[in-house]
C-alpha cells in the first residue's frame, strides 16, 4: 500500500511561452511533463479557462480548459478563476488522484490592478481530510505580507487545528520571511534547502513553495533541463510526505 504523497507546485505561465507572433504554445508539452511527475497532488498557478485571442491564434488549442485538459488520468481537476481579463480568465487549480470532497475560492486582492486568489480543496487521502491550498502572491513586497497573514487568517478560522494542511504555489517571495509569517499557524517547510524555480533558464530565485502541517516530511527537489526551461518561466517543485500514521518505505 503506497504511504508516500508526492505533491507538486507549479506556475505553467498559462501554457503560452514568448510574445507577439513569435509566441509558441507549450499545453501539450505540460500534459506530457506533469503526468510524468506522476504526483498525487498537482497544484497550479496561472491556468486558463479560456482565451478568445489565443484560441484564434493557435489552431491546436485545447477544447477543454488547461486544468481538465492537463489532469492525468485518473486525476480530478479543480479549478477556480482569480482574473477575469479582456479576452478570457485565469486562476489556480489541483489536480488530484484522490477523491474530492470540497472545495471554496476565496478573494486575496491586495488592489486594483492584481487579481489573486486561493483555492481551497479538500481531499480524501486513505481516509485523511487533507486540506490543499493553491496560491499566487502579488508582485509588491508589501502586498504579499498582507496576503501571507490572510491565509494564516483564513487557516485559522475555517480549517481545524488538528487537521493535514498543505498550502503551495507561486510566493513571488524568496527571503525567511514567508516561513516565519507561516509558521505562526504551524506551517512548515520540508527543509531548509534553497531551491531555485525562477528563471526556470537560469533559475536564481526560489518563489515556488510547499508548506504543510501535520504530514511527514521526506523529500523535495525541483527538475531541471532543457525542456523544463521551455515550457514556463518557472520550474516546478516537487516534494514527498508521508499520511499520518504511516511510515515511509
Amino acid at each position: 500500500m503506497q504511504s508516500v504523497l508526492r505533491v507538486v507546485s507549479y506556475n505553467i505561465h498559462k501554457g503560452v511561452r514568448g510574445l507577439g507572433p513569435a509566441r509558441r504554445l507549450e499545453i501539450h508539452n505540460l500534459r506530457q511533463a506533469i503526468a510524468r511527475l506522476d504526483a498525487d497532488l498537482v497544484c497550479l498557478q496561472e491556468v486558463r479557462k479560456l482565451n478568445r485571442r489565443e484560441e484564434q491564434f493557435f489552431v491546436p488549442w485545447p477544447s477543454q480548459g488547461q486544468a481538465d485538459f492537463l489532469a492525468p488520468q485518473g486525476h480530478t481537476a479543480v479549478y477556480r478563476s482569480n482574473a477575469i481579463t479582456r479576452h478570457g480568465e485565469h486562476g489556480n487549480a489541483l489536480l488530484s488522484r484522490w477523491p474530492v470532497l470540497a472545495h471554496q475560492h476565496a478573494d486575496m486582492s491586495d488592489h486594483r490592478f492584481e487579481q489573486r486568489g486561493l483555492l481551497h480543496t479538500e481531499v480524501d487521502m486513505r481516509g485523511h481530510r487533507v486540506h490543499v491550498l493553491v496560491l499566487h502572491l502579488g508582485l509588491m513586497r508589501g502586498g504579499r505580507m498582507r496576503q501571507l497573514q490572510q491565509v494564516c487568517d483564513y487557516v485559522r478560522r475555517d480549517i481545524a487545528p488538528d487537521a493535514p494542511v498543505i498550502v503551495a504555489g507561486d510566493f513571488n517571495e524568496w527571503n525567511a520571511s514567508v516561513r516565519k509569517v507561516l509558521g505562526d499557524v504551524g506551517l512548515v517547510a520540508p527543509s531548509l534547502q534553497h531551491l531555485p524555480t525562477f528563471p526556470s533558464a537560469v533559475p536564481l530565485l526560489a518563489l515556488d513553495h510547499i508548506y504543510t502541517r501535520g504530514l511527514q516530511p521526506l523529500r523535495q527537489h525541483v527538475p531541471h533541463g532543457p525542456h523544463w526551461a521551455r515550457m514556463s518561466d518557472h520550474l516546478p517543485i516537487v516534494a514527498e510526505f508521508v499520511l499520518p500514521g504511516k511510515a515511509p518505505p
